[in-house]
Formats: structure tokens, sequence, C-alpha cells
């Protein structure tokens, strides 16, 4: 379980295509200290599993399945990527519940800039849209932010500087694409009304 609090912005040192999958060099000092074969690692909110490490350096294996749910496709040498570990037993949750898994992608819209922060709109897709509310939380691209304004296909979200200055977020453009996961606990709670009242629902794939 991770919390979507970004602890570095790494950058992807190789690519290799697997013809099904492909598998990813990534750097990032932080959370490869200690880091071992089979230890988890949040790469722009997909949960991949460490298979070698090597100085400040893992690669991972992407199947095809996640590369085509997410945008982690779209990565290429040089790409920069948030990492986060998964967050220890007994450690503070400072953001929420991040699993991992990718319910979908979106589009950055526009960005407004202000003195202090800047506004965000990002696209969202029409099978996400009842899970996001105002002041609710979702995952963009790893990392846990408070949703602004929830509309019937977008979200907007309000950025400090911190989270401009060391995040991906900071460069992300109007048409590039993000990782989004919605609130665990939402699909939960649908999911239960729904069986509650004899109504079926329908299942969400993720990428992980």
């Amino acid at each position: 379980m991770f919390t979507g609090i970004v602890e570095e912005l790494g950058e992807v040192t190789a690519v290799e295509n697997l013809g099904d999958a492909a598998r990813f060099r990534l750097r990032g000092p932080v959370v490869t200290d200690g880091a071992k074969h089979g230890d988890s690692i949040a790469v722009n909110g997909v949960c991949l599993t460490v298979v070698e490490h090597e100085g400040d350096e893992f690669t991972a294996d992407v199947m095809a399945e996640t590369l085509k749910r997410s945008s982690l496709g779209a990565l290429a040498v040089g790409s920069r990527v948030n990492l986060e570990r998964p967050t220890a037993v007994g450690a503070r949750l400072g953001g929420h519940i991040v699993q991992g898994h990718v319910d979908g992608t979106g589009h950055v819209l526009e960005r407004t800039p202000s003195e202090h922060w800047e506004l965000v709109k990002v696209s969202l897709p029409a099978d996400l849209s009842r899970y996001v509310v105002e002041k609710g939380s979702i995952t963009v691209d790893g990392i846990s932010l408070t949703v602004v304004e929830a509309g019937p296909d977008h979200f907007t979200v309000s950025l400090i500087p911190t989270t401009l200055d060391l995040t991906t977020l900071g460069v992300k453009q109007a048409g590039d694409p993000v990782n989004l996961e919605v609130d665990i606990v939402a699909k939960y709670v649908e999911r239960l009304l729904a069986t509650t009242t004899g109504q079926s629902t329908t299942g969400q794939g993720a990428a992980q």
C-alpha cells in the first residue's frame, strides 16, 4: 500500500522491448536505498516489482496489459517519473490509501497559474466520474491530491509549489497523459450497496 506522497522524481535510463512486455531501468537513489529483488515501488502511480537493483537504479518488468491501461507505455529514456516506496506499518498516512492499481488514464486539459499555486484541469473517463467528488481524494501519476471541482468528464486540482517542484505535474503540459486511481473506499461502498440492493456492478480493471 502507498499513500500518494512522492518520495522523489526519478528518471528512466533504459527501456527494453520484450514483445508482450517491457523492461524499464529507472534511477532513484532514495527509493533504491535498501531495495531488494521482489520489493514494490510505485512508478507514476503504478505498483511495479523490483527485478534487479544495482547502485541507485532498479529494473522492473511491465506487462502488456499495464502498458495499455496506463501511461507507462509512453515512457522513454530520459522521462521523469514519480517514485514512492510502500508505506511502512505504523507510519503516518500522509496522503490517502493508494493501491498502485491504475483505474484509467486522463489528459491534462489546461493549467491556470496563480501567484502561489496552480490549478490543473484533467480529463476524466466517464466510467470513473462517479467515484470522484469535490474535496475527495484522487491519485494522479501517483500523487495524492484533493479534488477542487468534479465535473462529468473532468476534475481540477490545486498544486502547491512543492508539488510543482518535486513531481511530474510540474512539467506536464496540455495533452500529456496521466495515470488515475480513484479512492478505493468509494469502490468498496458501491459494491456493498449494490450487494445490499441486489444490483450488479461492472468490475473495473486495474493495471499493476
